[in-house]
């Protein structure tokens, strides 16, 4: 004779969301106002310069302003914190938050020291380095390869750093890389191809000529992560507008699989220390 029960069934007793699925359940939302934001705080930095009669040539007066990237790197902290590392330690350049100021920098193996724009500690251990870069128009090809070469050479300095011990024992740390570009026309045009001696890449050439520049940072994206060189990278498109259309044209490549993955290493850690 079965025993009678009361109660519903274990598997139908419903749970609570925590916080952090709160984040990532609102995170399309959250993402679309971060980036109105990095907009918002260009023209803003514009408009102080204008004001002050301090403006600099082009588009650089919002550039050397800074900050711009604020509230993407709020998102990240906000997660991080609800993983509940002990004695979390997070530093960002240009912060609001005065816990999270400090300096940036972390030895390199090529050079003495490199600075990123995000590091998470936890008890003195580095935990992970982000970069967060960003291109507006109208001269899309003046930074292209300097983009590419900044961002391989990060992780390549990094690397050879922590195999040579400059960040104490301790499992790899998590390198990630967000990087935000202005969604217009220009993006997307085929862009000449120069081939005076060899062929390049056939990933570069498609029937129109060249792959535009939206196709040239979704290759380097991708082949970062492929290479191992970035734990996760991230590729978001913006319109200048408000409200901003924000689009992330990789399904492997979104902000979500971003935070997720650094999200589990954090967790790692937590588990890895017992």
């Amino acid at each position: 004779m079965a025993l009678a029960t009361s109660g519903p069934p274990l598997n139908s007793i419903p749970t609570v969301p925590t916080p952090l699925d709160n984040l990532f359940q609102h995170l399309d939302t959250e993402l679309q106002q971060a980036v109105q934001y990095y907009w918002d705080a260009r023209d803003q930095a514009r408009t102080r310069q204008q004001a002050t009669g301090q403006l600099d040539a082009g588009t650089r007066s919002a550039v050397t302003s800074g900050g711009q990237m604020g509230a993407l790197e709020a998102l990240i902290v906000r997660a991080l914190r609800l993983v509940g590392l002990p004695n979390l330690d997070i530093k960002i350049g240009r912060s609001e938050d005065v816990t999270s100021q400090g300096r940036l920098e972390i030895p390199g193996y090529y050079r003495p020291e490199k600075k990123w724009d995000m590091l998470v500690f936890s008890n003195g251990q580095l935990i992970a380095a982000l970069e967060f870069k960003s291109q507006v128009g109208p001269s899309f090809g003046n930074n292209a390869n300097n983009r590419v070469e900044e961002a391989v050479g990060s992780a390549e300095d990094v690397w050879k750093a922590y195999r040579e011990q400059r960040f104490g024992p301790g499992p790899r740390p998590f390198l990630g890389y967000l990087f935000l570009l202005e969604d217009c026309p220009k993006v997307h045009a085929p862009v000449k191809l120069n081939q005076p001696y060899f062929a390049v890449d056939p990933v570069f050439v498609t029937p129109q000529g060249g792959t535009s520049y939206a196709q040239r940072y979704e290759i380097l994206c991708r082949r970062l992560m492929h290479e191992n060189l970035y734990s996760a990278a991230c590729l978001l498109l913006a319109t200048n507008a408000t409200p901003t259309a924000v689009t992330q044209p990789a399904p492997d490549l979104t902000f979500r699989w971003l935070l997720a993955g650094l999200v589990k290493h954090a967790e790692a850690v937590i588990l890895g220390k017992g």
